[in-house]
């Protein structure tokens, strides 16, 4: 399980949000690789998610990163702790 601090001004950032105009949110982009991309290699995955965490101004770490392309590459559950702050 992955975890990230999120402040709550930026978690559109992080999970998709009608209301916002923020046009990168990493839910989607995980979303939409976890569809397209099950049984392929992690490491093809992970700098796919890297740019998407760039892209979305989230911090997450390598080890996290990491985790993530392996639950896509298997179709395992990912869990992720967001911590809110601001």
């Amino acid at each position: 399980m992955g975890e990230i601090s999120v402040d709550k001004q930026h978690l559109d950032h992080l999970l998709a949000d009608s209301a916002s105009a923020y046009g990168a949110p990493y839910q989607e982009a995980f979303a939409s690789l976890a569809a397209s991309h099950r049984g392929r290699p992690a490491a093809e995955i992970l700098p796919l998610l890297r740019t998407a965490a760039d892209q979305a101004l989230l911090g997450f770490t390598p080890a996290d990163l990491r985790e993530q392309a392996e639950a896509i590459s298997t179709g395992a559950p990912y869990a992720l702790r967001i911590n809110v702050t601001g």
